[in-house]
């Protein structure tokens, strides 16, 4: 048994091995369910009708997870991670069993925001774990191991999406997480032992409805604006002012909460600042890579979906690898400068992916998304220590939430923009075809089947859906670099040497 004391001198029992094994299991299984249903939408459909409402099965998983996250962390710096973690693990898989057994899309879409609601007290609680059980020479390494199973789990999801709906059934991508989760739980129950101190607290109500509205219309005016209504229309304008009012009514009665659900204090230190700001960046780059990268190597370059995802995987590979060095270096040289070299890596990944070209080599694509990964290994998992070593034990599982909250809405808008640049960048090749195939070209900017299917694979309008493509993925490759570049200008707010915060 390893005894963990804390700043706060609370102290914690653990063997640690067990208990990783069962934070990385439950963190898959969230993972996992961000990803598994893309390939069982047709079989779903196919049972439950209701094609145009699909897009929510992602979207309000999605949603739900972001908005509860910073709640979780500011309940676990008063009861206790365990318990936070117990709640998420029981409501995300009632979720998934109420998956299981729907009857109907708009009760799917339902119990989806079920699960989200629990995967988000997962994700934080299992980085605050981390943060808690282990030095910080060693969390580094140990965050790479838990940050690389969202990159897997974005791999092989797909893939056990489809084996299930195609030899078994869709309602097994979600029955599946019940043995899975209770295995997690009852390993978590047997070696994670922590003893905290009890003490009177009031909870901010009204800030936590304001900040789960604000971010919540925020959000979902992100994911669904120029999918679902164009971005200048009523109910996209209307959905962001009603997010900006909330928001602003949620910062006006946090400077008057006694405890604030989401103290302002996390955005005022360079430290917390700059790393939120890393995580904006991260996320960007995150849905950026995973879901462009198969694209181009599918649409581009004409590979199949098994291979497109072990070119992402590099990434995924690059990343753990790199964070388990990265302790060694910011031991030496410090959080900061050790995030700088990664951000500069990621630059180089970055220009690499944007110098991807239409005959390109499948491994100069996973060469680009490794270098990506080791990037991102040496920039991430120094930040979150670093911002979790300024604080102590009663803020951990705060900075952590925001932390993560940042790098879901970095995701939020960045699949937002990536997805307008892509679609307007194949909206004006489509509007000025060649003549040969112009009367050829689908009605939508749905392309892609085209291009995988093999009896138009060489045709003339298969090699014109292939050139469009290819200038769409370039220009998000482009923007994804510029992101780097940014991430850079963030790491640079960070001061060089780190200290425990001190609070009024």
């Amino acid at each position: 048994m390893t005894t963990v004391t804390t700043s706060k001198g609370i102290g914690l029992r653990s063997e640690r091995g067990p208990v990783l094994a069962a934070i990385m299991l439950c963190t898959g299984l969230v993972a996992l369910d961000s990803t598994i249903i893309a390939t069982a939408v047709p079989s779903v459909v196919r049972d439950l009708g209701g094609f145009s409402q699909f897009p929510w099965l992602f979207s309000i998983y999605l949603l739900t997870q972001a908005v509860t996250v910073p709640l979780y962390g500011k309940f676990a710096d008063i009861f206790g991670r365990k318990p936070v973690m117990f709640f998420g693990i029981a409501v995300f898989l009632l979720g998934s069993m109420l998956c299981g057994v729907a009857w109907s899309m708009p009760a799917l879409i339902v119990f989806r925001a079920l699960q989200g609601i629990g995967a988000g007290a997962v994700q934080p609680m299992s980085i605050t774990m981390v943060g808690d059980l282990y030095s910080v020479e060693e969390r580094a390494r140990v965050q790479g191991y838990v940050a690389s199973v969202w990159g897997v789990s974005a791999v092989i999801g797909p893939t056990l999406g489809g084996l299930f709906s195609e030899y078994v059934s869709w309602r097994w991508i979600f029955f599946i997480n019940l043995p899975l989760g209770a295995v997690a739980a009852w390993m978590l129950a047997r070696r994670f032992k922590e003893k905290v101190t009890r003490s009177s607290h009031k909870i901010d109500y009204l800030g936590a409805v304001l900040l789960i509205g604000g971010s919540s219309l925020a959000i979902l005016g992100l994911l669904e604006g120029g999918v679902a209504w164009s971005w200048g229309s009523a109910p996209s304008l209307g959905i962001f002012a009603a997010a900006l009012v909330m928001i602003v009514a949620f910062v006006l009665v946090e400077r008057r909460a006694a405890e604030p659900i989401l103290p302002l204090w996390v955005f005022r230190h360079r430290v917390l600042t700059g790393g939120n700001l890393v995580g904006l960046g991260v996320g960007a780059l995150m849905i950026g890579l995973s879901s462009y990268v198969p694209t181009y190597a599918q649409g581009v370059l004409g590979t199949g979906a098994l291979v497109a995802g072990f070119a992402l995987a590099a990434l995924t590979v690059g990343w753990p690898l790199a964070a388990t060095v990265s302790g060694r270096i910011y031991m030496r040289i410090g959080f900061r400068d050790t995030a700088l070299i990664g951000s500069g890596v990621v630059v180089v990944g970055a220009i690499l992916c944007a110098l991807l070209a239409r005959d390109s080599s499948i491994w100069f694509v996973a060469v680009a998304c490794f270098v990506v990964g080791a990037g991102l290994g040496l920039a991430s998992s120094p930040t979150m220590v670093a911002i979790q070593s300024v604080v102590g034990w009663d803020r951990r599982g705060v900075v952590t939430a925001t932390n993560m909250f940042c790098r879901s809405i970095g995701s939020a808008v960045g699949a937002a923009i990536l997805g307008a640049i892509s679609n307007a960048t194949l909206a004006d090749r489509f509007a000025h075809p060649p003549a040969s195939v112009a009367g050829h070209l689908p009605a939508s900017l749905d392309a892609t089947s085209l291009v995988l299917g093999s009896s138009a694979a060489g045709s003339p309008t298969a090699s014109f859906i292939r050139g469009a493509l290819y200038d769409a993925s370039h220009h998000i490759f482009l923007t994804l670099t510029a992101v780097a570049v940014l991430s850079v200008a963030a790491i640079l707010l960070m001061p060089r040497h780190t200290k425990e915060l001190t609070f009024d």
